[in-house]
């Protein structure tokens, strides 16, 4: 009688302790292992740009195995980015107030579509704290040459906005400034080449469907030719720097 006692005793504090466990464990939805799929778009800056360097879309899907023991994530990924020379200095022409960079000959844009891999190292629950995952990507590269254009004064006064012509003895005779931005997009040239990048990011959302994060890393880049950024420097067709980028997206499950 009274081990039946004990029993039914022992059977009612298991089912109480199971109660309380199931009430604190947290539900799947609480777990950021059942978000599947995070989208974001961001800004990102090197060592090869200006404060702002470029733009990036990015994917990030779950896949069912594990790599390492750590859940993966299949990264997609297209950035279009500004490359410049390290030679590159704007001086301003006094007389008219216009800025230029003497030397220069394109602007040097990288189009680069990436595929990879994202392994999570940290990962959050509830609302708190940084999830902490490293990715390697690669893929092509489109280096899109646009010409720099400059503002030329000719003999009858007018101004006349062209490329710098290479193969004149003094191309920038007669120069009293550079061109607007939007203009030379009818003079581009493609140099194909190829890139390949590893970096760690930071997830640092204060809430459970959106994405707040800064992706940190390296990227190798090489073209098939010399792209000509500048006349009077050596241009190179290998291109290395470090970046970051700060996004913003959502997350689905």
């Amino acid at each position: 009688m009274i081990r039946a006692r004990l029993l039914l005793i022992s059977l009612a504090l298991i089912a109480v302790s199971m109660d309380l466990y199931a009430q604190r464990k947290p539900k799947i939805e609480d777990n950021e292992d059942a978000y599947k799929t995070f989208t974001s778009a961001g800004l990102t800056t090197n060592t090869n740009s200006g404060i702002l360097g470029g733009f990036v879309f990015r994917q990030s899907s779950a896949l069912s195995s594990k790599m390492f023991g750590k859940n993966q994530y299949r990264y997609l990924a297209v950035e279009l980015v500004n490359v410049k020379h390290p030679k590159e200095l704007a001086e301003q022409n006094f007389s008219t107030g216009s800025r230029f960079v003497y030397g220069k000959r394109n602007y040097l844009f990288s189009l680069r579509p990436e595929y990879g891999r994202e392994i999570t190292l940290f990962n959050r629950h509830e609302d708190e704290g940084i999830s902490i995952s490293a990715l390697l990507a690669a893929g092509p590269t489109l280096g899109l040459e646009k010409a720099y254009m400059v503002q030329f004064r000719n003999s009858d006064g007018r101004v006349e906005y062209r490329p710098i012509d290479a193969s004149k003895a003094n191309p920038y005779e007669n120069a009293v400034g550079g061109g607007n931005f939007f203009q030379g997009f009818g003079h581009i040239k493609v140099v194909p080449g190829v890139h390949v990048k590893a970096a760690v990011t930071f997830e640092l959302s204060a809430f459970r469907e959106s994405v707040t994060g800064v992706e940190i890393g390296f990227l190798g880049e090489a073209f098939t030719r010399k792209p000509e950024i500048m006349l009077f420097a050596d241009n190179k067709s290998f291109f290395t720097s470090g970046y970051l980028t700060l996004y913003f997206g959502s997350k689905k499950k």
